[in-house]
């Protein structure tokens, strides 16, 4: 895939790319940020810091002759920044909400931003329910060690009880609270997309973000937009190339680029 990607890179970044708005919506510690890291970056960071509003990023990908520039906003989960998402989420083409599956909670509040996207967003928003932490249910590795940093001050200093008590490499068995076939069956009752992932190890990441780039309606933001006439893009089997665009995310719409590569 590699090599794929790099031939693909100079004929990408010489077509101009269509702008597509993504807001990520979620419980605190579902491990959104680490998503977007993973899917940007191609990192993961044990011990991220919590999300202060949002944190902006962009990363492009090559749809068949189109090139989607992402524009991520990553939305802490903290309930005192609720109130902040609708300026995240207003006029966003694609919204991907996402819960942890070792914890059934984390499903029933993507839920209920599910409900808010389809009563107050975008009538053509693309959302994507996404199961995360699915490593832990595979390896049996520390919870509290698998998130974004999004954790609240209670959850921190638990985690400094646990450190003080524990050896930092001791596994416990993780179990999941959310069936894959009730995430699922809820997901197609509500017309969404539906992935597992594990943010840590990469699985499922790039999916979400490709998937979503062959459902979004990009004739429809080109004539809207731009005034260009429609383009035929054939959204089940588009071909998807994803391409770092170098940007590592700042909170309240920093961005910094570092320099293209491939995923």
């Amino acid at each position: 895939m590699s090599q794929a990607n790099d031939a693909a890179g100079p004929a990408a970044n010489s077509m101009k790319a269509v702008q597509v708005k993504l807001v990520l919506l979620g419980e605190a510690a579902v491990g959104k940020s680490s998503l977007v890291l993973r899917f940007v970056n191609d990192e993961f960071q044990e011990n991220k810091e919590p999300t202060i509003g949002a944190a902006f990023l962009t990363q492009k990908c090559r749809l068949e002759d189109k090139v989607i520039k992402f524009e991520i906003w990553d939305t802490a989960g903290q309930e005192r920044f609720h109130s902040l998402a609708p300026m995240y989420y207003r006029n966003a083409q694609a919204a991907v909400v996402v819960y942890d599956v070792t914890k059934a909670s984390s499903l029933e509040k993507a839920k209920s931003w599910v409900k808010e996207l389809q009563r107050q967003a975008n009538p053509n928003i693309v959302i994507a329910l996404t199961g995360n932490k699915v490593d832990l249910v595979s390896t049996g590795r520390k919870g509290r060690r698998q998130g974004d940093g999004e954790a609240d001050e209670d959850e921190q200093e638990d985690d400094d009880t646990v450190d003080d008590d524990e050896e930092d490499d001791e596994d416990y068995a993780v179990t999941r609270q959310v069936a894959t076939e009730e995430a699922s069956a809820y997901a197609q009752e509500a017309g969404l997309l539906f992935f597992e992932t594990s943010a840590k190890n990469g699985l499922g990441v790039a999916e979400v973000f490709t998937e979503i780039a062959k459902k979004i309606p990009l004739e429809h933001i080109l004539s809207s937009s731009r005034g260009g006439r429609a383009g035929g893009i054939n959204g089940s089997n588009g071909r998807v190339d994803l391409q770092r665009d170098g940007a590592n995310g700042q909170r309240l719409g920093g961005q910094q680029d570092k320099g293209a590569c491939a995923c």
